[in-house]
């Protein structure tokens, strides 16, 4: 089938090369001929494990194109899927003004029938509102073109994307039509060969899914996130508790990991988007209002952890802190609302400096940051202890999970480690002579 994947985002991005590697022709749209001309030689703006192999493959196989013209990639397929960025607005609002200004362009070159995809994350009606616009600018023209516009959100995890597209769990599909309903049925039939993966339902339905799963995934966040807070208050150990709790099918293990709070580009935006979508709806959304709270507080508690260890030792001012992880989780670069932004700021305001590593996100880092004279960065994360006063983990990344640790505590000035992932074993730290400090847990 011929696809137009408009906005070459995490998402567009991922969406294009998986239908190419199924044997579609896909054509990627964006207005920028910089990044055009990258993507169209394989070069790509993220890091996403396996996306580069894949489009690189794909555009090889000249199954995956890129091109700055909507026009050519509305008339020469069938479906469009409109993949733009929905960035909150200042009351927290999802902003639809790419979304809005790509249908707009699809009006003015749309000359026989499509299928519109919203596969952006946006609020409930939005589809109405992309329908009008394109509805707009044909009339505008004088023709009559027949399209349809449909609801198809995405559910991909950062740092398994592919895996989640090529073998999804779910294929939400929101649509009135029972015509469209088959054509996008027929179109992700290579991805549901084991079984019936397709959900169809109303398109508000469908917009409401996504945010929906998000709201739900960041709660079980913030919910574990409190019980890790009042473990540590009544001397029990979250891990446990985890463990009790998780093997329980109605609760389940996924999801309920206390740690240094969320962050990425989903989670935080959608949960303050269906805040706002209720407000405007005239509800109070009171649980995600406290979810988003113990999340912002969350992201500050192991920065008050080091401040409050150091209080009794003459404060922060002169002393170093080696940070493990920067990007919002492991296998991306993707530093959006990462918590290690707050942590670092935090740690830096009260006189600390900063030694960083990161397997993927220092470029991201120093973008963030600029030329922050507190911070310096790291290629090798032994390299990044050395003459630290004590460490922070944060992100979990795998080459993090099984160190050595006698090798650390001799990089380290002072042998203390705190932990905002709860990755290591507080009785080994303890047999070692490492200070141990983590979320939820018995020191």
């Amino acid at each position: 089938m011929n696809i137009c994947v408009i906005g070459p985002g995490y998402v567009g991005l991922v969406t294009a090369a998986c239908f190419a590697e199924m044997g579609n022709q896909v054509i990627c749209v964006s207005r920028d001929e910089e990044k055009v001309k990258k993507l169209g030689n394989g070069i790509i703006p993220i890091y996403e494990p396996g996306l580069e192999t894949l489009v690189e493959k794909n555009l090889k196989d000249g199954r995956l194109q890129f091109t700055t013209s909507l026009e050519e990639g509305v008339k020469k397929s069938l479906f469009v899927f409109i993949a733009v960025a929905t960035p909150p607005d200042e009351d927290g609002s999802a902003d639809l003004a790419h979304v809005l200004a790509v249908a707009q362009r699809i009006g003015r070159c749309i000359d026989d029938y499509r299928v519109i995809v919203n596969k952006s994350t946006v609020p409930v009606g939005t589809a109405e509102k992309v329908q009008a616009a394109i509805r707009s600018e044909i009339d505008r023209r004088g023709i009559d073109v027949e399209f349809d516009v449909i609801s198809n959100p995405e559910f991909l995890k950062e740092g398994d994307a592919i895996n989640d597209f090529m073998k999804p769990d779910r294929i939400v599909v929101g649509t009135d039509n029972v015509r469209t309903g088959e054509l996008i049925k027929e179109l992700y039939a290579p991805f549901a060969r084991e079984r019936e993966k397709l959900i169809v339902m109303d398109i508000r339905s469908a917009e409401m899914t996504k945010y929906a799963a998000n709201a739900m995934l960041a709660t079980k966040i913030s919910f574990m996130n409190e019980m890790a807070n009042i473990c540590e208050r009544v001397g029990a150990d979250v891990t446990m508790v985890r463990k009790g709790i998780g093997s329980d099918q109605r609760i389940g293990y996924h999801f309920i990991y206390p740690g240094v709070g969320y962050g990425g580009s989903c989670f935080p935006k959608d949960v303050k988007a269906l805040i706002a979508t209720a407000k405007e709806a005239g509800y109070e959304c009171k649980i995600m209002t406290t979810v988003e709270e113990v999340n912002a507080a969350q992201k500050k508690l192991l920065a008050q952890k080091i401040i409050d260890y150091f209080q009794d030792k003459d404060g922060l001012k002169g002393k170093t802190v080696a940070v493990l992880g920067l990007a919002f989780k492991p296998n991306t670069d993707d530093m959006r609302e990462a918590s290690s932004i707050e942590i670092i700021n935090l740690l830096i305001r009260e006189g600390a400096r900063i030694q960083a590593h990161d397997p993927e996100a220092l470029q991201e880092a120093k973008r963030i940051f600029g030329n922050n004279p507190n911070i310096a960065y790291f290629e090798n994360h032994y390299d990044a202890l050395k003459g630290a006063d004590c460490m922070a983990l944060i992100t979990e990344w795998f080459v993090y999970r099984n160190p050595d640790f006698e090798r650390m505590k001799q990089a380290l000035k002072n042998p203390v480690i705190f932990d905002g992932r709860n990755q290591y074993n507080p009785k080994e730290m303890k047999r070692m002579g490492i200070e141990y400090f983590g979320i939820g847990r018995l020191s």
